[in-house]
């Protein structure tokens, strides 16, 4: 997706919000009663796709593994996951010691009631979350079993339609959904006294990410036996890249560029590592995804989920986000169904989820495309010339 095409996705966000808010505010019961229903039918098309977009990027993504199949890849598939959950883990244990010192309103008492929708259009999915997961990954692995070319091609065709559903379906609605839920909560009354939680929230997330990527590259300058600095220095252009173009796959030049100045780095491994942590590596989007997750379950539920519930989800996140679409909020939209079937999050945590995630979706962007520069390093400190 062109830089051009996400702005203005974040800008029709941004405005569905503002016209969300205003709608709930001054509203009368009967207008947020067609609200609802709106919102409600929004949420099951959205809910509907969830398993289409797990099938549809987790199976071609395996298939496409084969041809470069070696110790190298799945070492870097290894530490890009490993990398995930740990960034994950960090955002959980920090979200566990912070969230409740935000001093954050339960919004499930002491509201305004909602109106009963004008009726409900169920849209039920086609296979569950986890059948979806599990079907994607058995099949990826069996067509590389088999080498089926012709079920490879299918998938590939698959993986475009179902691209293009994202893109002309879900990408367009968005808008309409986020600001039906956002009428919802104004005229509950309670999104307003939340607004600054929410900013807060974001800037620590923020400094998350350079604690995060300070971690990593500690670690791979202990394997490679290099100054990380000599690498990290040198990723500016790519950082700033990233937070304008909020696409990992637009920095990719810059960011091989950056790697390949550093003398620490051997230029063969630069070539392997960098384009393959593109696409499976976002440290920095899964520790967003996780504080956030937190700080909307204790905003509209009123509780932290348990540590158990929350290692299940990370768990299950580190494979989503290897196989994470390419569009704004990839990780996060990819991840939906876990969000709601293991965290319990209903329409409004899934849509209140997008539109935080999407506020900071060009900062977690970078710090993917700067993390994959720490892997690298860990890479050529483990299969470095002899």
């Amino acid at each position: 997706m062109s830089k051009e095409k996400k702005d203005n996705l974040i800008l029709k966000l941004a405005f569905g919000v503002i016209v969300g808010l205003v709608v709930g505010l001054f509203a009368n019961e009967g207008f947020i009663g067609v609200v609802q229903t709106i919102k409600f039918i929004l949420g099951q098309i959205v809910s509907f796709t969830v398993p289409l977009i797990i099938l549809g990027f987790i199976a071609p993504a395996i298939t496409k593994m084969k041809s470069n199949a070696s110790k190298m890849l799945i070492t870097m598939l290894l530490l890009a996951y490993c990398s995930s959950v740990g960034a994950a883990l960090f955002s959980m244990f920090a979200g566990y010691a912070i969230i409740p010192k935000l001093n954050i309103l339960t919004v499930v008492s002491g509201l305004r009631a909602l109106p009963p929708m004008l009726f409900k259009l169920n849209i039920p999915p086609v296979l569950s979350v986890m059948s979806a997961l599990v079907l994607a990954l058995f099949l990826g692995l069996s067509i590389v079993w088999t080498n089926s070319k012709k079920l490879e091609a299918a998938l590939d065709e698959f993986n475009n339609v179902v691209l293009s559903i994202v893109h002309k379906i879900i990408i367009p609605i968005l808008p309409f959904f986020i600001a039906s839920t956002f009428a919802t909560l104004a005229y509950e009354g309670s999104i307003t006294k939340q607004l600054p939680v929410f900013l807060k929230v974001v800037i620590i997330v923020l400094i998350g990410h350079f604690i995060w990527l300070t971690i990593l590259y500690s670690i791979g300058g202990a394997i490679s036996k290099k100054n990380p600095y000599k690498l990290l220095k040198s990723y500016g252009p790519a950082y700033l890249t990233a937070v304008g173009t909020m696409s990992s796959a637009a920095t990719l030049p810059v960011a091989l560029s950056c790697a390949r100045k550093s003398e620490v780095l051997d230029e063969d491994i630069a070539n392997f590592a960098i384009p393959l942590g593109a696409t499976v590596h976002l440290c920095g989007s899964v520790l967003t995804e996780v504080f956030f997750v937190m700080t909307v379950s204790q905003v509209l539920y009123g509780s932290l989920p348990a540590m158990g519930t929350m290692v299940l989800f990370i768990i299950l996140l580190g494979i989503f986000a290897i196989g994470a679409p390419g569009v704004p909020g990839g990780t996060v939209m990819a991840s939906l169904g876990i969000i709601s079937s293991v965290l319990g999050f209903d329409d409004t945590g899934i849509a209140l989820m997008l539109t935080i995630f999407a506020l900071q979706d060009s900062f977690g962007t970078a710090c993917n495309v700067v993390g994959d520069g720490a892997l690298a390093l860990i890479l050529n400190g483990i299969f470095k010339k002899k």
